[in-house]
């Protein structure tokens, strides 16, 4: 197995799953947490800190960006900050889910013998 280019971030499970949400579109903090729960079929719910402190780092990473784009104010809460995916971030989440396909690519024969 070859190790991580030293540029190339490290991702959390948070961040991989903030990143998958944020392939679907721009999101808000609250909304990607939705979305998160329900990839996962409720197997993972992630906090405000978490998720607010994943953002913060991906952020400072390139990862993710904090976008000034709003929807109708009517249909919104001014307080809310959206997000989307960076390049960075698709080229992240791209390799990391690689990764994890070889990972269970050659977790499998062995499962199917136990």
């Amino acid at each position: 197995m070859t190790p991580a280019a030293p540029t190339d971030p490290v991702l959390t499970p948070a961040m991989y799953l903030i990143l998958l949400a944020l392939l679907e579109g721009d999101r808000h903090g609250y909304a990607i947490m939705q979305s998160v729960e329900s990839l996962t079929a409720g197997s993972t719910r992630l906090g405000p800190g978490t998720l607010y402190g994943s953002i913060r780092k991906m952020i400072e990473a390139g990862l993710i960006e904090e976008t000034g784009e709003r929807p109708d104010p009517q249909l919104d809460d001014e307080r809310r900050r959206y997000y989307r995916i960076a390049a960075a971030g698709r080229k992240a989440v791209t390799a990391e889910t690689d990764r994890l396909d070889r990972l269970v690519a050659h977790a499998r024969p062995y499962l199917r013998a136990v």
